[in-house]
């Protein structure tokens, strides 16, 4: 089903549950990697995954269109992230290097993370990354993401978007060679 008829489907069903569902199968997998590239954790990204959704059923009935539906779930799961690391770092009184030298030492113990050597060492480099940065090298990098949709997410313009992935990759080489 398009997103077109899901939407409809959820707003003129007697049961908008299954429609939901249909919502959460076709994007639980790409968000839950979205969120987990940010937060790291498998445990933290499943609670900021659930989190997502249950926003997104709340916020549904006023869902206008004007965007993708999916455009409109990642901008709802990239907050979440966010939200997720600040509240991380409020809660701990933490400064946010502490917050990302934690979520890099995490991944060396992480079991879901399965990754080689060159790839943990990517991992810490995007960590390493300001927020923004990380936020756009991620969404343009792994998941191939159009400038303009994530102009949609993020709310800020193609341009700075582009400066953000340029220096996000020159920092990312630079780590590499170290």
């Amino acid at each position: 089903m398009t997103d077109k008829e899901l939407i409809q489907l959820f707003l003129e069903s007697d049961n908008p549950d299954y429609a939901f569902n249909l919502i959460v199968n076709k994007y639980r997998e790409r968000l839950y990697w979205h969120i987990r590239k940010m937060i790291i954790s498998h445990d933290d990204t499943d609670d900021v995954l659930q989190n997502t959704f249950i926003k997104a059923w709340h916020a549904l009935p006023e869902f206008r269109g004007e965007s993708q539906l999916f455009t409109w779930l990642y901008r709802i799961a990239t907050n979440e992230s966010l939200t997720f690391l600040k509240k991380k770092r409020t809660k701990f009184f933490l400064p946010l290097v502490d917050v990302e030298r934690q979520l890099s030492n995490s991944i060396e113990g992480d079991p879901h993370f399965n990754g080689d050597a060159i790839q943990k060492k990517l991992q810490k480099a995007i960590l390493k990354l300001p927020e923004k940065q990380r936020v756009v090298f991620n969404m343009r990098y792994f998941d191939e993401m159009k400038y303009e949709d994530m102009s949609a997410i993020l709310d800020t313009s193609v341009g700075a978007l582009k400066a953000s992935y340029h220096h996000a990759v020159q920092k990312i080489e630079k780590f590499m060679e170290e």
